[in-house]
């Protein structure tokens, strides 16, 4: 699967908000290069403050406009196609970013921007794939 990058702060290496890897049922509708409009029911699999990264059978263009709506919330946000890729499924796995920095639109809590692996609540955490099996094991 191809890794799509999600745009970045000018002049530095740190993301504009945290991603989260969330499946969160969405239906994204837009115009079609003929005119046509599609709607399209589908999934995130990673999302921000600023947007998400969902996987869509119907083909889409960088720089098109696109409305998202939270099938749980009801709610509805323009976006815009900022990457587009082909996932392992055969879709199309595309980056969209809203027109304006939404953070509650997903419904979940976003860590702080200043927390990271270093923060003191974070150090009893490690992101070791096998640290929860270390935690079992006795010494």
């Amino acid at each position: 699967m191809t890794s799509l990058p999600i745009r970045q702060k000018k002049n530095t290496n740190q993301r504009r908000s945290h991603r989260v890897m969330l499946s969160i049922g969405i239906v994204i509708t837009g115009n079609l290069p003929n005119g046509h409009r599609f709607s399209e029911e589908t999934f995130t699999s990673v999302v921000n403050a600023h947007g998400a990264l969902i996987h869509l059978n119907e083909s889409v263009a960088r720089g098109q406009l696109v409305t998202i709506r939270n099938v749980k919330s009801g709610e509805e946000l323009r976006g815009e196609v900022v990457e587009t890729g082909e996932s392992r499924t055969g879709k199309s796995e595309v980056a969209v970013e809203f027109l304006e920095p939404s953070p509650r639109f997903w419904r979940i809590s976003f860590p702080p921007e200043d927390w990271s692996a270093r923060s003191p609540e974070a150090k009893g955490f490690s992101t070791h794939p096998l640290a929860p099996l270390r935690a079992r094991v006795p010494k």
